[in-house]
């Protein structure tokens, strides 16, 4: 064993650990656990621990569903709702999924972005990310069939004294950073009851393991106390859309492959052509960075997310921006990527955007000129003139591009690829069959 895990299983027995839970994601991202005693941990880190991967979303065909869950001793925390005083304690560890020869399992999103961060590792290159995750809070308990009601009316950067919105964000910062994961900012959003958190800029696996985590924690903070919170795209016709607006960046060792003194907005001809390759790929990978059905009323022009294809310096109406915080600091350069959801599977979502970037270098793209006007008050002819294209603008519009594009499918591989697409398919069924209260509302009444 290396001195990783020599560490976990000597925390184990200092911090009185009674269960270790094992995560790790389905396809479609949802998280996964299976509690361990710490006994068979040392066990766990040399042959991992068996599962019926069949029984998982997206892993497996039943002829083949054996599977392990190895342990990873770097992804070691302590949960600090599961601490209730001086009682033994509750960790987890994110698990990396292979088959029973030791390979890696190809259904496995985290190999998946695994994978392709080691491609562009190939090129010399690491991909950073720093997501900015939006969801609402609600009173009570979740009600199927009934419409949510906000903890708040309050709306964008509003402080209201003894706001449940500001006390549920001071706790759930205090889990996640007791959990290793650093928060940039916090503060109430433009919906009633809408938070938004930002996470501290990390390496793309450790971000996409972050923000699995803060899922977590923050359900688990809003049910303490006696709230509910959904990462859901579009709860509300009336109130705004939560998305994920994710930077990203490339460095080269220290160096920040995206940034050139003395460029216009200071970025190089790297940034530039990584950007291109966004605005390319952009509709084909909507089916993983904006993956459900619900996604697709949040990507409406309606002046709160992007709609079409475009980029631009501070142009928030844009799908692609460049932000300008610090231009004297070459290291800050980077680029916002606005289409994400917090709904996504993180692990699957960066994969596909490092994937379209580094198209776009590897092919040399050109990026097209930037969009300067608000993209959303533009009519469709002076859209079509700039050359500006739209996104998706549905699920089954989204299955279909994705369907024809060779970039996803080397990506997230043959099987992971097969099953998005058969599960996104059946998804847009379901969808389509329903009858909903817009169609009762407009349509008895008058037919």
């Amino acid at each position: 064993m290396g001195k990783q895990e020599d560490f976990v299983l000597r925390a184990l027995e200092e911090r009185e650990v009674r269960f270790v839970r094992l995560w790790f994601t389905d396809v479609l991202g949802f998280l996964k656990s299976v509690a361990v005693a710490p006994a068979e941990l040392e066990g766990a880190f040399a042959e991992g621990i068996g599962f019926d991967g069949s029984a998982i979303e997206g892993f497996s065909r039943i002829s083949e569903s054996d599977m392990l869950a190895k342990p990873d001793p770097q992804t070691f925390q302590i949960l600090p709702w599961r601490e209730t005083g001086p009682g033994p304690s509750t960790a987890r560890m994110f698990c990396d999924i292979v088959m029973p020869d030791g390979s890696p399992s190809y259904a496995d999103p985290r190999f998946v972005l695994k994978r392709t961060l080691s491609k562009a590792a190939e090129k010399g290159f690491t991909f950073y990310t720093h997501p900015e995750i939006e969801f609402y809070l609600f009173k009570g308990q979740q009600i199927p069939g009934q419409l949510p009601e906000p903890v708040d009316s309050s709306g964008y950067f509003d402080h209201t004294a003894q706001g449940e919105g500001a006390d549920f964000r001071r706790e759930a910062i205090t889990n996640l950073e007791a959990m290793g994961i650093s928060v940039e900012f916090s503060h109430h959003e433009g919906g009633p009851g809408q938070q938004e958190i930002d996470l501290r800029y990390a390496d793309a696996l450790s971000t996409a393991d972050n923000v699995m985590t803060f899922r977590t924690v923050v359900r688990e903070v809003a049910l303490s106390e006696g709230v509910w919170a959904s990462f859901m795209p579009k709860p509300f016709t009336q109130h705004p859309g939560s998305g994920m607006h994710t930077h990203v960046s490339l460095f080269e060792g220290d160096q920040n492959a995206f940034h050139e003194a003395g460029a216009e907005y200071g970025l190089s001809q790297t940034g530039r052509q990584f950007i291109a390759g966004l605005l390319r790929h952009a509709p084909e990978i909507s089916i993983v960075t904006n993956q459900w059905v619900n996604s697709y009323k949040r990507l409406v022009a309606t002046g709160e997310a992007p709609s079409y294809i475009s980029w631009g310096h501070n142009n928030r109406s844009a799908m692609v921006r460049v932000p300008m915080y610090k231009p004297l600091k070459g290291n800050s350069t980077r680029v916002e990527l606005r289409t994400l959801d917090a709904a996504c599977n993180p692990y699957l979502a960066f994969a596909a955007v490092l994937a379209a970037g580094m198209k776009g270098i590897e092919e040399g793209y050109e990026l097209p000129p930037e969009a300067e006007d608000d993209v959303w008050s533009l009519s469709d002819r002076e859209r079509r003139s700039l050359g500006i294209n739209a996104l998706p603008r549905g699920l089954d519009e989204a299955i279909s591009v994705a369907e024809d594009s060779e970039l996803l499918a080397e990506t997230l591989g043959e099987h992971v690829f097969d099953f998005v697409l058969r599960n996104k398919r059946a998804e847009w069924e379901d969808y389509r069959l329903q009858v909903s209260a817009f169609e009762r509302d407009q349509m008895l009444p008058v037919l």
